[in-house]
C-alpha cells in the first residue's frame, strides 16, 4: 500500500508540474495574441509564448529544489535550537530511526502560540519537520511523538513532495491573480489605451475579460489544486504515526489539543494551510457535503474517532 501511495504521489507531482507549465503557457500565449492584435505586431505573441514557457519551466525547475525553504521562509520558521529544543530534536532523531530512515529531517520551529505542525521537502534527504512553539509548550511526550510521528510518515509516503510543490505553484497563481487585479484597478483602463483603433479598443476588452475570468477562476483553481492532496493522506498519516509509535491515543489527544485552540497561525497562508496537520485558521466547523469537499482537512472527530478504534 506504501509503494502504491508513493509511486501515486510522484506521478502526481510531475502531472501538476506539467500542467502548470501546460496552463500558464497557453494563458500567457494568448495575453500576446491580443497584444499583438491591440500593438498591431502579431510576433508579440511568439515572444510571449516563448517567455511564459521558459518562465514556467524555470518556475518549475525552482519550485522543486528549494520549495522547502519557500515554504519554510514563508512561515517564518527558524532551525530548532539544540539547548531550547532538545526533546524536538531528541524525538526526531528517535523517529527518524525507528523509520528506518538514513538520516533524520530538519528541525524547525514557528514563533507561534497555535499548536500546529506540517513537513516540506522534496525526498527523505531533503525534508524538515516544521512544529509551533505552541505545540512544544502544549504537547505532552506521547502527544508531541504522536504529531511528530505523523509527519514523519508523510515523509515515508512522499506527501512533502506533493504538498510542497502545490504550496508554490499555489503561491504563484495567487500572485499572477492579485498583479491582475492591482493592474485593472490602477492601470489597465488608465492612459493605456491607443486611440483611433476599434480594433484596439476591441482587443483591450478582450483584455479585461481574460483578466476579470483569470481573477475568479484563480481560487477557485487553487482549491482544486490543493485538493489534489487527497485528504486520504492524512488518515493514512495517521494511521501511520500511530503504527510507528504504537500509541495511538498520543496522536488523538495532541489533536483534541489542536483543534480546541481558537487562535489561528499568524503566518499560514492559503497556499499552505493544507500541509498542516490541522486547518491552521481554525474556520468554524460546518457540517455538510459541500464543506467535507471543500476542506483541505478530513474532520478532525472522524480522525480521532479512528485512532481510538485502532
Amino acid at each position: 500500500m506504501f509503494e502504491d501511495q508513493i509511486r501515486s504521489n510522484i506521478n502526481r507531482t510531475w502531472g501538476l508540474i506539467l500542467g502548470f507549465i501546460v496552463f500558464f503557457t497557453v494563458f500567457i500565449a494568448a495575453i500576446g495574441v491580443v497584444a499583438g492584435e491591440y500593438y498591431g505586431d502579431q510576433s508579440l505573441a511568439i515572444y510571449f509564448l516563448i517567455g511564459a514557457f521558459i518562465f514556467s519551466i524555470l518556475s518549475s525547475w525552482f519550485s522543486y529544489y528549494n520549495s522547502d525553504k519557500l515554504v519554510i521562509s514563508s512561515v517564518r520558521a527558524k532551525p530548532a535550537d539544540p539547548i531550547l529544543h532538545q526533546r524536538f530534536i531528541n524525538m526526531v532523531e528517535g523517529l527518524a530511526i525507528a523509520a528506518g530512515m538514513p538520516e533524520p529531517p530538519a528541525a524547525y520551529v514557528m514563533d507561534d502560540p497555535s499548536p500546529n505542525a506540517f513537513a516540506t521537502g522534496r525526498d527523505h534527504k531533503h525534508a524538515a519537520i516544521v512544529v509551533t512553539s505552541g505545540l512544544l509548550d502544549m504537547m505532552g511526550r506521547d502527544e508531541l511523538e504522536g504529531v511528530l510521528a505523523h509527519e514523519m510518515s508523510h515523509i515515508m509516503n512522499y506527501d512533502i513532495l506533493l504538498a510542497t510543490i502545490i504550496s508554490v505553484l499555489v503561491g504563484t497563481v495567487i500572485i499572477i491573480s492579485q498583479f491582475l487585479m492591482r493592474w485593472l484597478w490602477y492601470g489597465g483602463g488608465r492612459g493605456g489605451r491607443r486611440s483611433g483603433s476599434g480594433g484596439g479598443g476591441a482587443a483591450m476588452l478582450i483584455v479585461f475579460a481574460v483578466a476579470i475570468l483569470f481573477i475568479i477562476l484563480a481560487p477557485i483553481a487553487s482549491q482544486i489544486i490543493q485538493l489534489a492532496v487527497s485528504r486520504k493522506r492524512e488518515y493514512l498519516a495517521d494511521a501511520s504515526g500511530a503504527r510507528l509509535t504504537r500509541l495511538p491515543e498520543g496522536l488523538a489527544s495532541a489533536l483534541e489539543k489542536i483543534s480546541n485552540y481558537a487562535t489561528p497561525v499568524a503566518h499560514a497562508s492559503k497556499a499552505t494551510a493544507h500541509m498542516f496537520i490541522e486547518d491552521p485558521f481554525k474556520k468554524p466547523k460546518r457540517e455538510g457535503f459541500i464543506t467535507t469537499i471543500f476542506s483541505t482537512h478530513p474532520p478532525i472527530d472522524d480522525r480521532i474517532a479512528r485512532l481510538r478504534a485502532m
